[in-house]
């Protein structure tokens, strides 16, 4: 740690885990209502479990983007953030907002629109919550004697996060109309601008990780930049299939859909090529694994997984069941929970001067999460096939065919089980370091005294 108010990051850090278990929590009240068991209905019927479980994943992502941002922007700007009190109060705010948000769904306070159920007055504050950490980000890094490009794709990411979210607050009678501009928001942030702060956050990591220049490392990045909007946002349109747009979305959804994964693709080869090309074996070496993993399970999830129904003669059948479940969890576990556990894992031995990354506990963490998390995916896929067969070719009805696949999300649960243990004792890892107290150091760039040159990873 090399800057004082680095320190803020851990706070950020601490209350995306405590939304992730809680998300976990409802996550469970689903997959036992699916397998027959909802004997919580009264307390917390099904929808309500669903949002809050949808909401709370964005919730605890948007905490850990901005936990990372105030650890990478002042040592990429080389200065203390330029109001460390206002983050404080921003995250304050953040919690005030997502707390309030969770009681108003169990009370029936929402929009009752997919993804952005959060109701109108919370939208506001949410916008300005958003802007008050953009601005602060912006000011370290404009006033800072260094602007790097990792510090300003990640700038532009997390500004375009908050400006993509006004067209979600566009007010609407039509459905159509409404679907279209929800779709800017939900489809832009997961498949567009997050990928502007993935690759930024995996830019730095590996530049911290590997020892390769920053010139290289940040040449990758810009490709996949391109590559990101080049597909991405008219990738949008395979959200627009068939909810009443024009037919010219079907064509033009297709093409850009199938480019998207190479923008993950890109990160793999962009990961491990620089992995190899480092010329040492850098201590930390957990946060080595979270940060490669990340890049290919965000590829087979995000990637694979995405192309695999996006197409109009297969999206036709598949649109609207645990297909897409089972694309959403591994690709946002891939492609954004692991770069925040990458974050997390590389910086709090930094932040509290403890280096716990050498414990067999973190290996655990690693391996069974990401094992329970496949065996995750695979039952999703198992039901969804099953799913869009008996429903959208056999021709059964909806309430009949949830019957016949109840047995799936047993195993579901039983997987889950197996991915909650794994990120428990990643919590416990959390809790061992304790508080941010690490002493500060002013290395080098490329913390050769944190990372001795050993064997040459080549």
């Amino acid at each position: 740690m090399k800057y004082e108010s680095q320190r803020v990051a851990w706070w950020f850090f601490a209350t995306s885990l405590l939304l992730f278990t809680l998300q976990l929590v409802y996550g469970f009240i689903m997959a036992f209502a699916h397998a027959g068991y909802d004997g919580l209905h009264e307390l917390v019927p099904f929808h309500v479990a669903r949002t809050t479980h949808t909401n709370l994943l964005v919730m605890w992502l948007l905490s850990g983007f901005m936990g990372a941002s105030y650890y990478i922007v002042p040592e990429e700007a080389r200065r203390e953030l330029f109001w460390p009190k206002l983050a404080y109060v921003q995250l304050i705010a953040l919690v005030v907002v997502g707390v309030t948000a969770i009681v108003g769904f169990h009370l029936g306070w929402w929009e009752g629109r997919k993804f952005l159920e959060i109701p109108r007055p919370l939208d506001y504050l949410v916008v300005v919550d958003v802007l008050m950490f953009v601005v602060n980000i912006g000011a370290t890094i404009w006033t800072g004697p260094r602007k790097t490009s990792t510090a300003m794709v990640l700038y532009f990411g997390l500004l375009a996060t908050a400006l993509l979210y006004i067209p979600g607050m566009l007010a609407t009678d039509n459905q159509t109309v409404d679907s279209y501009w929800r779709w800017w928001v939900v489809h832009l942030w997961v498949e567009g601008v997050w990928e502007l702060i993935m690759g930024a956050i995996l830019a730095f990591l590996l530049i911290k990780l590997t020892g390769v220049d920053r010139e290289v490392i940040e040449k990758w990045l810009y490709v996949i930049v391109g590559i990101t909007f080049l597909s991405g946002i008219l990738g949008t349109g395979h959200h627009y299939y068939f909810i009443g747009t024009p037919s010219y979305w079907k064509p033009i959804g297709a093409v850009f859909s199938a480019l998207e994964p190479l923008a993950f693709l890109g990160m793999v080869i962009y990961a491990i090529a620089m992995l190899r090309k480092g010329g040492r074996r850098h201590p930390n070496s957990i946060a080595i694994y979270w940060t490669v993993g990340c890049a290919i399970f965000s590829f087979v999830g995000a990637g694979f997984l995405g192309f695999a129904h996006t197409l109009p003669s297969v999206n036709l059948y598949t649109h609207g069941t645990l297909v897409t479940a089972m694309h959403g969890h591994a690709a946002f576990w891939g492609a954004y929970a692991m770069i925040v556990l990458a974050m997390m894992s590389y910086s709090l031995p930094l932040l509290t001067g403890r280096k716990l990354y050498q414990k067999t506990t973190a290996q655990v963490a690693f391996w069974t999460s990401n094992i329970g998390m496949v065996a995750m995916v695979g039952a999703f896929a198992t039901a969804g096939v099953a799913q869009v067969y008996l429903e959208r070719k056999v021709g059964m009805d909806f309430l009949s065919v949830q019957k016949e696949i109840e047995v799936h999300f047993i195993g579901l649960a039983l997987a889950a089980t197996l991915f909650t243990i794994g990120v428990l004792v990643f919590i416990y890892d959390f809790i061992r370091y304790g508080k941010p107290v690490g002493e500060l150091s002013r290395s080098t760039e490329d913390e050769s005294a944190e990372a001795p040159a050993e064997a040459n990873l080549a």
